[in-house]
């Protein structure tokens, strides 16, 4: 129940009123699939304990029943009331009704849902209760879709009644917000922002589409929903209705009035029962996952000749229209040389406003004809769609794409035009987590380049091999080729090749301790930021945020994190935005926000290498320091770390698996493989990851000589833990604090180090602890949690586990307490924990995320 509190607590005050006897009426309204019933559902959780909640239900059939949702209330009321709906007597139901409700001892929340399917009678019944209602102790109720209410339906007389009572609350739920939806399809890896654009937030369409898993199809529930509004318009308003299904955007005035034979007449049906919103200017579905089912719904021939007939129409005013809206009408409708004519100037014009999505799609259906150009044109082409994809994030069909065009430039002559595709084609290769085809591709682009007579290119092919000597952690061949790069980019005047080798040589210079890099870097960034160069800002934000978590400077880059994602969204550059999530991901595993950790981390579902080898590492130190089996993902790390050949991705991945070896007991055997890669890692890697690297091989046994580097691992490997200690507590970072303690022979300190370990729920390192402190003959340990609580997925305990399953099955508190012979207070006391543990505001929310986790 998101984003429902303000209409719990009017429902909560109506039923508060109602125990002092002043009665009300509750009206909610709202399109189907709102959440009314959800609404509904929810009022148990806030009732007070001796209130009655009856609910009856209106049906959508052809003869409604005749007093139908009264008669659900039967085996719930009293006889009187019972032998008065059976016998179908309205006067003697109205007058029963109201002596049910009339129990100043048992306040009543009477529901009637769906009020708008309603029979004769059954209004009848409520227009004589909601004049009497405002003396009786009892709450009326009543849902309805306000968007079926016709001037001249039934239901009017009874809700003008309702406006006159004393005591009235109109509730009209809204459509979850974006970020409410992102709460919603936090554990799912679907997109959620996307889940929102399709579904407008309708409650109903959010929660079938994750639970589908599809955001490209229309679940089943849906279509029927669709099909079911649908079914009684007339034939001519069903054409109407598929003709403009086809356009998937707002369909302006003229365009309805060219393919829709009646024009706006026409839809009046549509718009009365909610599926379609009409304005003077234009025509579009209430929700674009409403406008799918109708067009899964249609025959193939009447998709396409409907297509033909808007591709017309936009043909006609083609200078008004944009190119996008042309291309996909000519796709859908099969018109190829529509495509040709139309398709590239699209695709480019979608890469100029941002819509990466929009131009990989427009190039793919352009090189579906591309036999139709000439061999410069598709190398052109092709250089496109591999940038798109690049940016989109999809660095496999980068690389094929790129590779294409490559081919095809070296048999044109063309210079200049095949070291550009070389370069790019590096700098694909590296993103795809392939070095040394990156590094081949890098060299023939300088050799291509070099006296071509294209500074500007030239330049570009330079930082890249710049940008690959960093990341490779060869920082002085960096500086060199990279510092020519600055010199050119300057010379030149190009803000995008600035900001590029500053940024190169900016980490090179900063990795070794010279003040001068971070300026660089910031430099870097800035002259992105102010040229308006998206990718080059979004890298140099990488690399400030992994610099800055390098240095323990947790809360800087944490700030720094969110600006960089924000720009990332916005301008649709999916692949820097998931390696920014991996980098806040790095940021949370530090600061101890576990949970937070593993959820960005797992959100990275892809198999780029770049990324999923750090996102890996992050999850597996994550659930190998809870005690859960994480080693699989970070061998998977490691392999990926060897098969990159890069120091920074070595250096953690070793260090997390030489750890986990630890806390198992198999330090020797596993420091033994890893030994090898230790000196790359101290000469190429960053100093803080080759410091833990270099402290647990020591801890193994091997005899390395100091480091020399001034980083806490150095002094914990030093016997320094106290002044290690003091450094990770500034730093924020709770658990490495506690791993220092644990070194101290002082029991006050190992129970500090005992009570951060048990918060996090850090099992194995607190089970070392403890045996610790039972050497030095400590007596009071505090127990930490029980096994079955440290092995539950929210981490409840067995107690609030059979408390959460029965508040699932819809009991108060007082009915779980009865159940399992508990006092009301203690379990209050468990439902609080409950809602903490589950993140959860409701109880109905509680019962859901309980669901999610398999705990039902």
């Amino acid at each position: 129940m998101l984003e429902r509190e303000r209409e719990l607590a009017e429902l909560a005050a109506a039923a508060e009123e109602a125990r002092a006897g002043d009665g009300s009426v509750v009206l909610i309204a709202g399109e189907a699939g709102i959440g009314k019933s959800s609404l509904v559902h929810a009022l148990k959780s806030v009732l007070p304990s001796e209130t009655r909640l009856l609910v009856g239900y209106c049906d959508d059939l052809a003869t409604p029943r005749v007093l139908g949702p009264l008669r659900d209330l039967i085996g719930s009321v009293g006889g009187v009331l019972t032998r008065a709906l059976e016998s179908g007597d309205r006067n003697a139901v109205s007058d029963a009704l109201r002596a049910e409700l009339d129990r100043p001892d048992e306040p009543t929340v009477l529901v009637v849902e769906d009020l708008h399917w309603a029979d004769e009678a059954t209004l009848d019944v409520l227009r004589f209760l909601v004049r009497r209602i405002a003396s009786l102790p009892a709450v009326l109720v009543l849902s309805y879709r306000d968007v079926e209410i016709t001037r001249d339906h039934p239901l009017q007389h009874l809700l003008g009644l309702a406006s006159s009572t004393p005591r009235l609350r109109r509730l009209r739920p809204a459509r979850l917000s974006a970020s409410a939806v992102r709460r919603l399809g936090a554990h799912t890896g679907m997109d959620a922002d996307r889940v929102f654009a399709v579904t407008a937030g309708n409650p109903f369409f959010v929660t079938e589409i994750f639970a589908s898993g599809d955001l490209d199809g229309v679940p089943p529930t849906v279509a029927e929903a669709v099909a079911a509004r649908l079914a009684d318009l007339d034939a001519s308003t069903r054409d109407a209705l598929e003709q403009l299904a086809v356009i998937p955007s707002t369909a302006e005035r003229w365009l309805v009035e060219a393919v829709v034979p009646d024009g706006l007449a026409s839809l009046a049906a549509a718009e009365r029962i909610g599926v379609l919103v009409v304005s003077p200017s234009g025509v579009s579905f209430t929700h674009e996952l409403a406008r799918r089912a109708v067009t899964d719904s249609m025959p193939a021939a009447r998709r396409v000749a409907c297509n033909q007939a808007v591709l017309a129409a936009l043909l006609e005013r083609r200078a008004d229209v944009d190119l996008s809206r042309i291309v996909h009408h000519a796709a859908q409708a099969g018109a190829g040389e529509v495509i040709v004519e139309h398709g590239p100037a699209a695709a480019r014009e979608a890469s100029a406003a941002g819509s990466h999505r929009e131009a990989v799609a427009h190039y793919r259906l352009v090189l579906d004809h591309r036999d139709m150009f000439s061999t410069s044109e598709q190398a052109d082409l092709y250089d496109g769609y591999a940038v798109e994809c690049y940016t989109a994030g999809s660095a496999a069909l980068a690389v094929s794409a790129e590779e294409e065009a490559v081919a095809l430039r070296r048999s044109l002559g063309d210079r200049i035009a095949l070291g550009l595709s070389l370069r790019w084609l590096s700098r694909m290769h590296w993103w795809a987590g392939d070095r040394p085809r990156a590094e081949i591709s890098s060299d023939q682009a300088i050799e291509v380049l070099e006296g071509a007579g294209d500074e500007s290119a030239l330049a570009f092919a330079l930082s890249n091999r710049s940008q690959l000597y960093m990341l490779s952690g060869h920082r002085d061949e960096c500086v060199a080729v990279g510092m020519r790069a600055v010199s050119m980019a300057r010379e030149l005047g190009d803000a995008g090749l600035l900001s590029h080798a500053l940024n190169n040589v900016g980490v090179a210079l900063w990795e070794d301790g010279l003040p001068e890099g971070q300026a660089l870097l910031e430099e870097s960034l800035n002259v992105a930021l102010d040229a308006g160069e998206i990718e080059h800002a979004c890298r140099a934000y990488v690399n400030l945020c992994w610099q800055l978590a390098d240095l323990s400077r947790l809360s800087e880059a944490e700030h720094l994190l969110e600006d960089a994602i924000e720009l990332a969204d916005e301008a649709e550059f999916h692949g820097f935005r998931r390696y920014l999530q991996v980098t806040r991901g790095m940021v949370y595993l530090a600061l101890g926000r576990w949970d937070e950790a593993e959820r960005e981390a797992l959100s990275i579902n892809d198999a780029e290498l770049i990324r999923r080898c750090p996102a890996l590492v992050v999850a597996g130190l994550v659930r190998t320091r809870r005690g859960q089996d994480g080693e699989e993902m970070l061998n998977e790390a490691w392999d990926i770390a060897q098969r990159l050949g890069e120091a920074q991705r070595t250096g953690p991945a070793g260090a997390a698996l030489l750890e986990a070896a630890w806390l198992r007991g198999d330090l020797p055997a596993v420091a033994a493989r890893m030994l090898p890669s230790y000196d790359d890692v101290k000469q190429h890697g960053r100093v803080s990851q080759a410091a833990a690297f270099g402290y647990w091989l020591r801890l193994a046994g091997h005899d390395l000589p100091d480091d020399g580097f001034d980083q806490p691992y150095t002094l914990l490997g030093r016997g320094q833990w106290r002044q290690a200690a003091d450094a990770w507590q500034s730093a924020g970072c709770p658990y490495e604090y506690a791993l220092a303690l644990s070194h101290s022979s002082n029991a006050a300190d190992l129970l500090a180090a005992l009570n951060t370990l048990d918060s996090l729920g850090a099992e194995p390192l607190a089970r070392k602890v403890r045996v610790q402190l039972r050497e030095l003959g400590v007596s009071r340990i505090p127990r930490g949690r029980v096994q079955a609580t440290r092995e539950n997925p929210a981490g409840l305990t067995e107690r609030q586990t059979d408390v959460i399953r029965l508040l699932a099955e819809g009991l108060t508190n007082a009915e779980i307490a009865a159940r399992l012979v508990l006092s009301v207070r203690t379990v209050d006391t468990h439902v609080a924990a409950i809602l903490t543990k589950l993140d959860a505001k409701t109880r109905r929310a509680a019962a859901t995320n309980a669901k999610s986790l398999g705990l039902l």
